[in-house]
């Protein structure tokens, strides 16, 4: 089968990342001698620089790590909590019936940066001032930029030109959007990391004093400092079409550290898929599979009516769960047992009709558990057009409202460990840059609802139910495959047809990639306006023209995109001593590299 660029193979060390420049950071650790984690934060703090239009220093981070030397795979959760000031009170009090999907109203406390120091304390093996070079040099002398960064500048333009003047100053070089291949950089940014690397080097010369002198100086130091007097200070415009002020604090952000758990996985064939906790949507991916067991898949035709609809609606269920159960496990019971249970699936699965495209919303029923869902509303929601929804990659609003576009980056070193990382949040449209620092915060406190009768309702503390969602995978037992898609909800959706397309087709890692996909808008967004679209199904313009008729017939209201739009995965493998990794084409920037 043609691909658009060959699975990469090696032996020494592979990465796979959403953007080139990235990609070759993080290969640049590993040919100076560092391992898999060194690699990945390279890779992750040089992408804040290449892609700023889908993450930034001040976002949130869920990463799946795999140690070699111990057999022992982990969750990095890296996504802040609600600030104590964030109350759902406070929101009503100002008017608001939902979060803000912008401004100062929608953050979290960031959890990039600690989530990528505590990787490099207890597992990488190279200094502060290595892993920080590449990214310092690209704020500094400026990184090419993709065609969709200034595209994204240019929605946007008005918004940082009449309300938020310290994003222009950036993000507006001699007022206008950077040019497709023009250098941008971020020399704040760039003084920002600096200052944390000579603080840290005072701690002395230990490695890891340093790193914690460096999670001191962003927590407790300097960095919170300039965080909370901004929120406190400053009233900037949202999506509400009103100026707020932020809740954010230095004490909320001193509290707060990124932590290690356990992941949530799935037997799936010879296959043991792993995921976050519900606190992210990626047990819907373990819902997908546990729903599929028992199907014919392998003898499907991948680009087939019977494999698209049957995944679709298997999709619909999950995602529905999703809405109904799923929420920081440290504030609701999620029933996670039983929704990845036989029995429960068994019953599920009598729900799929394989002739007719379901357009009810079902989530399962839980006697104890779970919140309810008004399916109405988020109707109504799209209906009203209250944000706008693209088709294929999320599209930006003029207010910089975005359905969650993050990064990914994925690698695996010879030693065989691995790092599956979905940086996201602190994007250029997400709020007003912070001018003493060169960053912006996140927007993740969107999905909070302001109910009290939801699992993902706002609560100081709480972490809330992200989109983010990076996948591994074992294979006969043994550590295999690390793999992601930026896409808010369409994450777990893109990952899931690619995954199936592996396992059940033959098809390699840029096979998989390659082939034609699709997604799902039928159950509610997770972003502002939390707007659903009954049995709206959208298809890459690729598929056969039977396939589109087929199902249509069986009652999907069918978008046909682009070519080449659905879907931006990238993955990583080892079996037999080989690493393979490969890089979605779409976009023209994500790019994979090993030897």
């Amino acid at each position: 089968m043609f691909t658009t660029r060959p699975e990469i193979l090696g032996t020494f060390g592979v990465v796979s990342s959403t953007h080139w420049i990235a990609t070759a950071a993080g290969m640049a650790m590993l040919e100076k001698g560092g391992n898999a984690f060194d690699a990945a934060v390279a890779t992750g703090m040089a992408i804040q620089i290449c892609e700023p239009h889908l993450n930034g220093a001040g976002g949130d981070m869920p990463v799946l790590i795999h140690r070699a030397d111990k057999n022992e795979t982990m969750v990095v959760c890296g996504q802040g909590v609600a600030p104590a000031g964030a109350t759902i009170e406070h929101y009503r009090g100002l008017g608001l019936d939902l979060v803000p999907g912008t401004g100062l109203l929608a953050t979290v406390v960031p959890g990039t940066f600690d989530a990528w120091m505590l990787i490099l304390r207890d597992h990488g093996t190279m200094s502060l001032e290595e892993v920080f070079a590449p990214a310092i040099g690209y704020a500094i002398n400026g990184a090419p930029m993709v065609a969709r960064v200034g595209q994204t500048i240019s929605t946007v333009q008005e918004l940082f030109e009449t309300e938020w003047p310290t994003s222009a100053a950036v993000y507006l070089p001699n007022g206008r959007p950077p040019a497709p291949g023009s250098l941008l950089g971020n020399t704040q940014l760039a003084k920002t990391w600096q200052r944390i690397i000579a603080e840290a080097k005072t701690a002395g010369g230990d490695r890891m004093e340093q790193i914690e002198a460096a999670r001191r100086a962003w927590a407790e130091g300097f960095v919170a400092e300039a965080v909370d007097g901004f929120c406190r200070n400053n009233a900037f415009m949202d999506v509400s079409g009103e100026r707020h002020s932020g809740v954010l604090t230095g004490d909320d952000m001193a509290k707060w550290r990124a932590t290690y758990e356990a992941p949530l996985s799935y037997d799936y064939g010879d296959y043991t898929m792993m995921k976050t906790g519900p606190w992210g949507q990626g047990p819907a991916m373990l819902q997908q599979l546990a729903l599929l067991e028992g199907y014919g898949i392998s003898a499907m035709d991948p680009t087939g009516p019977d494999f698209v609809h049957l995944v679709v609606e298997a999709v619909k269920l999950a995602y529905a769960d999703r809405e109904a159960f799923y929420g920081d496990p440290n504030f609701v019971d999620v029933p996670m047992e039983t929704l990845l249970s036989k029995a429960y699936n068994d019953e599920r699965r009598k729900l799929i009709n394989m002739e007719q495209a379901s357009l009810g919303f079902h989530p399962g029923q839980i006697e104890g558990f779970g919140g309810k869902v008004d399916y109405d509303f988020h109707v109504a929601a799209a209906q009203a057009n209250r944000g706008g929804a693209g088709i294929g990659e999320p599209t930006v609003g003029k207010q910089g409202l975005v359905a969650g576009d993050p990064c990914h980056i994925d690698v695996i070193d010879k030693h065989g460990n691995m790092v599956a990382a979905m940086p996201s949040g602190g994007w250029l449209q997400s709020s007003p840059i912070i001018p003493e620092l060169g960053l912006c915060l996140n927007s993740r406190a969107q999905m909070f609802w302001l109910e009290e009768d939801r699992p993902a309702t706002l609560k100081p503390g709480k972490r809330p139910r992200t989109t983010l969602s990076p996948s591994m995978a074992l294979r006969d037992g043994k550590p295999y495959m690390a793999f992601g898609t930026p896409g808010g909800d369409q994450q777990d959706q893109w990952q899931g047809s690619f995954f199936l397309r592996h396992a059940h087709f033959g098809m390699n890692l840029q096979e998989a990639i390659d082939a034609p996909s699709w997604h799902s808008e039928h159950f509610p967004s997770s972003f502002y306006p939390r707007g659903a679209q009954p049995g709206k199904l959208v298809l890459e313009g690729r598929f056969p023209q039977s396939t589109i008729d087929e199902l249509r017939r069986r009652g999907h209201k069918v978008d046909v995109g682009e070519d080449w739009s659905e879907g931006r995965l990238c993955a990583a493998a080892q079996r037999d001593g080989m690493l393979k990794a490969a890089a979605n084409p779409r976009g023209m920037q994500g790019y994979a590299a090993g030897r």
